[in-house]
């Protein structure tokens, strides 16, 4: 997102690179129990009838078979599909399957097996069909940057348990190194990322937060990219953090969409487009979610002053998608799930930021008229990006706010999950009186919102958590706001809403495996050191390394010939415990596979390589 008129590296908030970033629990632990599934389950984007369920592999294996499994209950012994698969280094060795021939709106569980070794098992849901599908609930979730703290609000989702599914609007990841944008916790890699084996650490990194785990157990995610997925303040042809000196734009661009492909559990559109990834659900007769990409696909740069009608943020096949979409749906509701604001944001009658839809104006324009004609009656917009909370209507020429006559819709702004708010030119007191549009502004709390519909009604609560900076399990309701069926306007809500019974669910277990045993019922070891990536592989002059290590002991790094001969070492210091990079320089070798070894004097861990020339 744009920085709200202030440039990136004047900010207060931010650190310098050298500044000592505390001790973080992800580098004093890994959970070796869920060895070679380190990175636990997750599965997104459900139909009535299938679902994506995704894992990750650790192995020292270039191509493996991995089994899968689905059932009814968290036993798994009412298996409803099965079926094995295959994943190598060329994707990572992440593991994505489409399963099909399942029951409409049914719990399932899955698991994944390798060698005889069980993943944890996961939970998701199929969607509803037909008429009659009364309330369904969502947590609608965006921005967490690791270097900002702690993901409590994953945490508390978690523990609800009564929402459908998780829609993630953006920010997964963020690409800063070290003290670049926060220091509560440190990151892996160190650096900016840029490269495809950078995007995949630091995807890595994050799947292993423990919070985010869970997370991904028990819920599916509906997903889309935002900028930081890529590079702050992203367009189809550039970004704001990205200069000629870190390479070709496009081939960052291309590298953070291969790597946000491998790792979510996300169904593409075109498995040959992965840039593509607007796409729509239908929860029978109540509502239709279409999922939009704000950024990558048809974004022109920010350009201030620059409004010309043909300026897009969407481009002309996405706004085309939309809108035919829209107008055939059978949904009382259509929700957008989007990145950036709609509503209009002015100060003394100017936009306060320009890479929002204020930046893009006739486009949206020709969005609220598109509803209007065609007698859209209920659209709701899901916003993340900005780091605060919002509940507005979204006026048109004519606007009454105090009927919300004129109201194309309302948008419903979910805060971040721990990316710090920023410094805006103008209070809340004066962001309600300048733009009097909006119903709700929060601009210092971290949270999610919880989305709420029903055949009369749609809903929005945020909930905010008390800390960022330790892991705490604290929430406080915030407020609330609805909107009636065709009103297209936001009113306070008596309260905060309440689950239907249908939501509540049985959870897959948050425990490690109930067994955990080798094919030949040996139990399996703790790996206390751990490689838990390669990158790039093949190589050409270097290979970047993510490890565990167990801290206290003298470590190094080698490369062997097939010969057995030594033919590189490298001395990687006496590490703490926890999670590390490390780059191998490796000039001036003969094209060949090599073994490479990790050792610390008592274990010692081993993967093949190969070096390709130029």
């Amino acid at each position: 997102m744009r920085h709200l008129l202030l440039p990136l590296a004047l900010l207060p908030l931010f650190a310098t690179a050298q500044e000592l970033l505390p001790p973080d629990p992800l580098r004093n632990g890994l959970d070796s129990t869920l060895a070679p599934f380190y990175h636990g389950v997750a599965s997104g984007d459900p139909e009535a009838d299938r679902v994506i369920i995704w894992t990750r592999v650790t192995t020292d294996e270039d191509l493996v078979q991995v089994n899968w499994r689905v059932a009814l209950d968290t036993a798994m012994l009412q298996v409803v599909a099965e079926g094995t698969t295959t994943t190598d280094a060329a994707r990572d060795h992440t593991v994505r399957v489409d399963v099909t021939g399942l029951q409409p709106f049914t719990f399932h569980y899955y698991e994944f097996e390798l060698d005889g070794v069980r993943s944890i098992r996961g939970r998701t849901r199929t969607l509803p069909v037909g008429t009659g599908v009364d309330s369904l609930r969502f947590a609608v979730v965006s921005c967490s940057n690791y270097a900002h703290g702690y993901f409590n609000a994953y945490s508390r989702i978690t523990a609800r348990n009564d929402v459908f599914a998780v829609i993630h609007l953006g920010d997964y990841i963020y690409e800063y190194g070290n003290g670049e944008y926060g220091n509560a916790r440190a990151l892996d890699p160190a650096y900016e990322v840029l490269t495809l084996n950078d995007y995949r650490m630091r995807h890595s990194y994050y799947k292993l937060d423990p919070d985010l785990m869970r997370l991904h157990q028990q819920y599916p995610f509906f997903s889309v990219w935002d900028d930081h997925e890529t590079a702050n303040n992203s367009w189809s042809g550039g970004a704001g953090n990205h200069s000629a000196s870190e390479g070709d734009w496009f081939a960052r661009k291309d590298a953070g969409i291969r790597a946000y492909a491998e790792w979510m559990p996300l169904r593409l559109p075109d498995p040959q487009d992965t840039l593509r990834i607007y796409r729509r659900f239908d929860f029978g007769d109540l509502l239709t979610l279409h999922m939009l990409d704000t950024r990558l696909i048809g974004r022109e740069e920010q350009g201030g002053a620059n409004t010309a009608p043909e300026r897009t943020l969407l481009g002309v096949p996405q706004y085309e998608w939309l809108t035919t979409g829209m107008s055939a749906s059978n949904g009382r509701w259509q929700v957008l799930g989007q990145q950036v604001m709609m509503a209009p944001l002015r100060a003394f009658g100017v936009p306060v930021n320009d890479d929002q839809w204020d930046g893009y104006p006739a486009e949206r324009q020709r969005i609220y008229d598109h509803v209007i004609t065609n007698s859209i009656r209920n659209m709701v917009v899901l916003t993340g990006d900005i780091h605060t909370s919002w509940g507005n209507d979204l006026p048109r020429s004519g606007y009454v706010a105090s009927t919300g006559a004129n109201s194309a819709g309302v948008e419903f702004v979910t805060t971040s999950i721990t990316s710090t708010s920023f410094n805006l030119p103008i209070g809340s007191g004066l962001i309600t009186l300048l733009n009097d549009h909006v119903k709700y502004v929060d601009l210092t709390q971290r949270g999610y919102l919880i989305f709420d519909v029903n055949q009369q009604r749609d809903q929005g609560d945020w909930y905010y958590v008390n800390t960022v900076t330790q892991p705490s399990t604290a929430e406080t309701f915030g407020t609330a706001r609805q909107s009636l069926d065709q009103s297209r306007r936001l009113t306070t809500a008596s309260g905060p809403s309440v689950a239907a019974p249908g939501m509540i669910g049985v959870q897959a277990p948050l425990a490690p495996r109930p067994q955990l045993t080798t094919a030949q019922g040996e139990e399996a070891p703790a790996h206390d050191l751990l490689l838990v990536g390669a990158y790039p592989n093949p190589f050409l002059d270097h290979v970047d390394l993510q490890y565990f290590a167990r801290g206290g002991r003298p470590m190094h790094v080698q490369l062997w010939d097939a010969t057995g001969r030594l033919i590189h070492q490298e001395h990687l210091g006496t590490p703490v415990r926890g999670l590390h990079e490390y780059r191998l320089h490796a000039p001036g070798l003969k094209q060949a596979t090599y073994l490479l070894r990790i050792t610390d004097g008592e274990r010692t861990l081993s993967t093949r390589v190969l070096k390709v020339m130029q």
